[in-house]
């Protein structure tokens, strides 16, 4: 990584709508990135940890990080989709919905990843692209018959790839559009590619199910926004776009898939825009009670966790962690959750197995170190796949295995308990 110049630890004005009404509700210390990985090796070298404060908008509500991460992080990556298996269809099934929209038209997949979802599309006939700058996972997305412009994406990339490839009629973005520190700049990369008439699908979490279910692990570095559907609509108006359309999805806890035109393209907002806006009213998003609240379940969540693993621990228990997700890591940086107590992470993505997870430093393996070792207990970090990792742990829960569940609180689950 390169060095960098000291950032500012907290925003002075939201990213979306640009109002400086911003609360600092769960200031979380200093953390390492939460997917840089350490090798063995480096076990002893110093990590760089940056300040995670963790701030709502209190006139769109959309909760957000400072940009504390050094440029060019994103070139190296680790997390891939494909290793989920939840991931294919939901996948399978954007790939349809894009592929619909654009009628033959180019369909450009901003943050691309291992080209996953445009795989799909490609079967489907898409003429498609992908845009990532995650150089380490081109020969990933070229295994899967996606071809890849690998740059950061903003409104140069935009004008080069239109230059090239002609105008897009579906831009996509799922789950990268929260790693964007310049959302405007962003935006404008879309107009400049979108065809007049095209379609901008946006995929994040809902931060009102965030709120709702105490996800404050979807908070990481990486992640600097985790988005409402009105600092979207808001970011939208602000650049010449408007939101037309939302659908809510189950997938990573609760998000939703945004659709956005060109402002002169486009139609007046669907019943479920209106109703969803409403929720989030409802919810409390625009008020400084409701994040108070949240901040304070997350303190209870964790004296409750790190007393259930301490008493498990205590009588004997070997706990070890399923899961080295992003999400995951800050759980275990926040609540100060080591290897004194999760004797390892399992992980089925390869590329993290045989590093130590960021800042904590607990040694990941791949699942087959389950049946291994037999821990009598496997606290779930990616609890957003619960249900597809209990069904591939069945033996293991047959057996007498029992998983801990850290949120929307801590729970026990197998051996009849959960």
């Amino acid at each position: 990584m390169k060095d960098h110049a000291p950032r500012p630890d907290q925003l002075d004005r939201c990213r979306a709508c640009d109002s400086d009404n911003l609360l600092l509700f769960l200031p979380m210390g200093d953390h390492p990135p939460a997917n840089m990985f350490v090798r063995p090796e480096d076990r002893d070298a110093p990590q760089p940890a940056f300040p995670l404060n963790t701030q709502a908008c209190l006139d769109c509500g959309m909760i957000q990080v400072a940009d504390q991460i050094p440029d060019g992080f994103f070139t190296h990556y680790l997390y891939v989709p494909s290793g989920a298996r939840t991931m294919h269809g939901h996948f399978e099934g954007l790939a349809r919905v894009l592929t619909d929209l654009a009628q033959g038209g180019l369909i450009v997949d901003v943050g691309c990843n291992d080209g996953l979802m445009l795989s799909f599309a490609n079967r489907m006939g898409g003429r498609t692209l992908g845009i990532d700058p995650a150089a380490n996972l081109v020969a990933n997305a070229a295994a899967n018959g996606v071809e890849v412009h690998v740059a950061y994406f903003g409104p140069e990339t935009a004008a080069a790839v239109r230059a090239q490839r002609g105008p897009a009629q579906v831009i996509s973005t799922t789950n990268t559009l929260n790693h964007i520190g310049d959302l405007h700049g962003f935006m404008e990369g879309v107009r400049t590619l979108l065809s007049d008439d095209g379609w901008f699908v946006v995929e994040v979490p809902w931060g009102r199910d965030i709120l709702l279910t105490n996800q404050f692990d979807n908070v990481y570095h990486e992640h600097m926004s985790e988005m409402s559907l009105m600092s979207l609509v808001r970011l939208a108006e602000a650049t010449g776009m408007a939101v037309v359309d939302v659908t809510r999805l189950t997938v990573h806890g609760g998000s939703m898939r945004v659709f956005m035109r060109k402002a002169q393209a486009a139609q007046a907002p669907s019943a479920e825009v209106t109703a969803m806006l409403e929720a989030e009213r409802e919810a409390g998003m625009q008020g400084a009670e409701a994040f108070a609240d949240f901040a304070q379940r997350v303190e209870d969540i964790r004296d409750r966790l790190v007393w259930m693993l301490a008493d498990l621990k205590a009588s004997g228990a070997r706990i070890a962690g399923y899961g080295a997700a992003a999400k995951g890591n800050t759980l275990l940086n926040y609540f100060g959750i080591g290897p004194e107590t999760l004797d390892y992470l399992v992980d089925r993505n390869p590329l993290k197995q045989g590093t130590l997870s960021p800042g904590v430093l607990i040694p990941i393996h791949g699942p087959e170190k389950i049946e291994e070792q037999r821990p009598d207990y496997l606290l779930v970090l990616a609890w957003n796949f619960f249900d597809e990792i209990r069904d591939q742990l069945r033996d293991y829960e047959a057996a007498g295995g029992k998983f801990i569940v850290p949120l929307p609180y801590p729970r026990i689950v197998g051996g009849g308990e959960g």
